[in-house]
């Protein structure tokens, strides 16, 4: 805050704090005096003010995690949940709004197509890809990357058509 005082930059951060108690009475306090300014008085019993630095500061609270202790999905994690985190770290953009959470097809970017086979979303036990679950998936022409419980596909075969096999809970990438 200081040195964007200083020169007029827009440098951002972000404060973590587990106890909510100390984020809402301790650190808001501090922050709103760092910004706002503050007096106090020096040992003679003179007032003295510092200047506040400006700015401002919103909370945000993190849900549950996505894992449990057996490093198994939770599984109030819903679709739609997973849907967003595995597009996101797989692409670095939000899900698209197109993506309705009725489909495997997540989107594409960059010309990779994104899908999730996960919680039934094409029917009991269609969550292991085969060459027929591969049939009923939504086309998306160029290469794709499919997150599913199991692959019954040879890696030369998916390497063959321009597929990438990650593997749920295993290869979801934890942030």
């Amino acid at each position: 805050m200081q040195l964007n005082k200083e020169d007029g930059g827009n440098r951002r951060f972000i404060l973590v704090e587990m106890e909510f108690e100390i984020c809402r009475s301790i650190t808001t306090e501090r922050l709103r005096r760092v910004i706002e300014g503050y007096t106090w008085q020096d040992q003679r019993g003179n007032a003295q003010r510092e200047f506040g630095l400006g700015g401002g500061f919103s909370y945000h609270e993190i849900g549950e995690t996505l894992l449990d202790e057996q490093h198994q999905i939770r599984e109030e994690i819903t679709f739609s949940d997973l849907a967003r985190y595995i597009f996101f770290t797989e692409t670095k953009q939000p899900l698209p709004q197109s993506s309705n959470g009725q489909t495997p097809f997540l989107g594409s970017a960059n010309g990779v197509g994104v899908y999730l086979l996960h919680d039934g979303i094409l029917g009991s036990g269609a969550n292991v890809l085969t060459r027929s679950v591969l049939n009923t998936l939504p086309r998306h022409d160029g290469s794709k990357v499919i997150y599913g419980e199991g692959c019954l596909l040879s890696p030369a075969w998916l390497k063959r058509e321009g597929i990438t096999f990650r593997q749920i809970p295993y290869d979801v990438r934890l942030v």
